[in-house]
């Protein structure tokens, strides 16, 4: 796991989403939120795929 902390990650992305406008911003959140969406807990998945869905919902008002 490279000493990262998937859920202090979560919280950290969950934190700042409102505030990312930049198309590559957006992206490299849900490229990293995925990556570390296999590393959680089955308990911790769902609020994940939540925020995944709030961040292509934002990619896609980018112009995605």
């Amino acid at each position: 796991m490279n000493g990262v902390d998937p859920l202090a990650f979560m919280q950290y992305l969950a934190g700042r989403i409102d505030r990312m406008t930049e198309r590559r911003d957006i992206e490299r959140a849900l490229d990293d939120l995925e990556y570390h969406m296999e590393m959680l807990a089955p308990e911790l998945q769902d609020p994940t795929y939540s925020l995944a869905e709030r961040l292509r919902a934002k990619l896609e008002r980018a112009g995605g």
